[in-house]
């Protein structure tokens, strides 16, 4: 009898407990399935999204910049510091490579602490399988015990699911690639160059162990938040390695004492290398067809419509699929967009900026306008018109925009423009400087700033090497290489004596240097009288060459060629070198009034060194998606513009702007000490409103523009006011430390430029013409100083 009640009890213990098992298994099956919410499909799993950021890399190999949702770059196993994978198994999964998933030894402690006694904080020893099931599929928010279970049940069966799927290393680098470090760093790779400006490769045993230890929870162990609670926790996982001999006591003992010595690096598109170019390439890559409504004017619609279908870099992510349907995304995909800028090149360009600007441009500025009590607008300005345009930029701040000025009187809105307020500004000497100021004071500080543009490309590829929109991308975001057109000035000239050489006159041709006058047809009956005048008197009234018109950028002579050739001739030749702008064909463009960008004038002064061909401008060679397949390449338009004759003649005049004695450029081989061939021209507007320079050597070609952010913002002499002052000094500096670079080779500027087989050199030589001396190479002591 007794032994029958044992029977039973045993059978009921049993039954019990093979129902319990036959319980759970039906429970992860129906989990499994989706019953009681969300699970990953097979295609999830064998694709798990992860968000990764697009990078801007450099002709040299550098990366510039990355565009992101996620600040992701995703790395191989192999590409992995050692020290980081010892850290992860030994803090966070021990016997990861033992289990398929799920740590069974763990489970007892799960079910008691977090079911049983609902510790919400207890953890629950997740393997690394199952905080990276966390991280791809997140969890819900959860109320009761049994949420809590249910969501460990799923994580489970995505853990033992992508076991089956991936290797181990490749859970542990996916487990890495995943991980948001804060501060923009998603992922191992972002986190060693936030941290520490390295590479995860390059990790040491110190730096891996504070990554690792912030897996715990970033917000806690974080080096710029709790850098005492950081420390703590990276000894805990040194001690951890000691724990499970990954580490000798003497190493532990070595790496537990030192400091967690940051080399920080903030990462948004405020930073970095060449920040105006990685914004015009944001833009232009992720540009949508363009529609009439959007634009305020047909002429930029005009201009974008071009661009979508003759640019195949413009709009490119919303002209290609990556599937069917869906379209490349330059914030989530992860691309590898190879571009033409060489970074040492860039830091040159950048370098030759700062110096120039914050030496030299800015301080002679602010000394002309100390006592100007328009300042920075022109002295000369009305009094309606200064306060017209303060109260114009009053409108178009952020300041304003965010008040409620439909329900302000003007006089409320000035109060509140008067007030001083906390605020930081720009400043040459520190870039963020936190100060107190009124809001109007404010922005005629800030419109006092001149601002500048610099670009410089590879004549015979086209290939952009240096690309610098403005004196400070956080501050000044508007881009003076793309965007800014602005008049020209004399560096127009070149257009017009291009012309001349073409229609077959000689830079020896001679004409008499006295004023040309021309009669313009205005509808009335005797029309309007328009002279240009020079600068100087310089051999006023005498014979000479047009050689010596265009180094010395003389008006009359200009406008006596204007004379003879017209506006449309000139036009449609400057169209043929690159010149894509609306220019009105009017005689005064001979001096520059066209409004122009930097980026179509030194694209079309690069047909001058590359034997009149010209060569468009390209930023972009390839791009590649995020396995490194390429998936589009890039080319430059090129079209013969000019004979090679013609291009020939004209680098021997621009050469004399620089060679020639009075040559406008003069003191670039003088006081700016460059030792290698160069030809170019300076340009400067109306009332010192702009200062250029356009130069090149045989085989890079750069133009710089300096001026205010208005026209009316300017120098208000020719002491400064003149491009060969405001922007020549930069080229000089910048050109300078591009040669003087030994670990940039691809150049060979020493060879000077190539003389055409066949040409006639006495159309060139001019010195019996001149007197004598024209071509001279000056020395410091024979330069005029006059451009100085």
């Amino acid at each position: 009898m007794a032994m029958s009640r044992f029977k039973k009890t045993l059978i009921i213990v049993w039954s019990a407990f093979g129902g319990l098992i036959l319980l759970g298994i039906l429970l992860f099956v129906l989990i499994s399935k989706g019953v009681f919410g969300f699970m990953p499909t097979f295609e999830d799993l064998e694709n798990p999204r992860m968000y990764a950021a697009s990078e801007v890399i450099s002709a040299d190999g550098v990366i510039l910049g990355t565009y992101f949702k996620e600040n992701r770059v995703e790395v191989e196993y192999n590409q992995i510091s050692p020290y980081v994978i010892n850290a992860l198994i030994a803090t966070e999964d021990i016997r990861f490579y033992d289990h398929s998933g799920i740590d069974f030894s763990s489970l007892g402690r799960v079910m008691v602490k977090t079911v049983m006694m609902s510790s919400r904080s207890s953890g629950g020893g997740s393997t690394i399988s199952q905080q990276l099931a966390k991280l791809l599929f997140p969890r819900d928010s959860f109320s009761s015990s049994w949420e809590i279970a249910l969501r460990k049940f799923k994580e489970w069966i995505i853990a033992v699911q992508l076991e089956k799927r991936y290797t181990k290393e490749e859970i542990m680098t996916m487990y890495l690639n995943k991980f948001d470090f804060l501060h923009n760093a998603n992922g191992i790779r972002m986190a060693a160059e936030v941290y520490f400006n390295t590479t995860p490769d390059k990790l040491t045993l110190e730096q891996s162990a504070m990554l690792v230890g912030m897996l715990k929870n970033p917000s806690i162990y974080n080096p710029r938040r709790n850098p005492e609670s950081t420390l703590e926790r990276r000894n805990v996982v040194l001690s951890q390695m000691y724990k499970y001999d990954k580490l000798t006591a003497e190493e532990y003992e070595a790496a537990k004492v030192l400091p967690l010595s940051l080399n920080f690096k903030t990462f948004d598109h405020n930073y970095g290398a060449a920040p105006y170019f990685r914004e015009w390439l944001r833009i232009t890559i992720s540009a949508s067809k363009p529609k009439l409504e959007n634009y305020w004017s047909r002429e930029t619609f005009v201009r974008d419509s071009m661009q979508w279908e003759n640019n195949p870099l413009y709009g490119w992510c919303n002209k290609n699929e990556k599937a069917p349907g869906e379209f490349y995304n330059i914030y989530l995909d992860g691309l590898k967009i190879y571009t033409t800028l060489d970074s040492r090149m860039q830091t040159h360009a950048e370098n030759a900026m700062i110096k120039h600007m914050s030496e030299i441009v800015q301080p002679a500025f602010d000394e002309e306008n100390a006592k100007n009590s328009k300042s920075p607008f022109a002295s000369d300005l009305s009094k309606s018109d200064f306060e017209h345009r303060i109260k114009s930029a009053i409108k178009q701040s952020n300041r304003y925009k965010a008040m409620p000025t439909k329900s302000m009187s003007w006089d409320e809105v000035m109060k509140v423009f008067n007030k001083p307020v906390p605020m930081t500004v720009f400043s040459w000497k520190k870039t963020n400087v936190d100060t107190v100021m009124s809001p109007l004071d404010s922005i005629r500080y800030m419109k006092r700033f001149l601002r500048c543009g610099l670009l410089s490309l590879e004549p015979k590829t086209g290939h952009v090497k240096a690309f610098v929109g403005g004196i400070n991308y956080k501050y000044f975001q508007y881009d003076h290489i793309m965007q800014q057109r602005r008049q020209v000035g004399s560096t127009f000239k070149p257009f017009l004596y291009t012309l001349a050489m073409q229609e077959g006159m000689s830079p020896c041709k001679q004409f008499a240097n006295v004023p040309t006058t021309f009669y313009i047809d205005d509808g009335t009956e005797k029309g309007v009288e328009w002279t240009p005048n020079n600068s100087d008197d310089a051999r006023k009234g005498e014979m000479v060459s047009l050689a010596w018109a265009l180094a010395t950028s003389n008006n009359w002579i200009s406008a006596k060629l204007m004379q003879l050739l017209k506006p449309e001739p000139v036009i449609n030749l400057a169209r043929e070198m690159g010149v894509y702008n609306h220019i009105d064909p009017v005689p005064s463009i001979c001096l520059g009034v066209a409004d122009l960008t930097l980026h179509e004038m030194v694209g079309a002064f690069g047909t001058f060194p590359n034997h009149g061909v010209f060569t468009e401008p390209l930023f972009v060679t390839r791009i590649e998606d995020k396995h490194g397949k390429v998936i589009a390449t890039f080319s430059p338009k090129q079209n013969e513009a000019i004979s090679e004759e013609t291009a020939y003649l004209m680098v021997t005049l621009l050469q004399n702007v620089v060679n020639m004695r009075g040559g406008t450029a003069v003191a670039l081989h003088g006081r700016y000490g460059i030792k290698v061939p160069v030809a170019g021209k300076t340009g400067t507007t109306n009332s010192h409103a702009d200062g250029w320079f356009i130069g090149f050597t045989s085989d890079l070609v750069t133009g710089v523009w300096v001026g205010g952010e208005e026209k009316s913002i300017r120098f208000r002499s020719f002491r400064y006011g003149q491009g060969a002052r405001m922007a020549m000094p930069m080229f000089a500096y910048y050109l300078n430390a591009v040669v003087d670079d030994s670990t940039i080779t691809q150049y060979t500027h020493k060879k000077g430029f190539e003389r055409p087989l066949g040409i006639d050199y006495s159309r060139v030589n001019c010195e019996s013409t001149d007197g004598g001396g024209t071509f001279e190479q000056t020395t410091p002591n024979q330069i005029d100083n006059r451009f100085y």
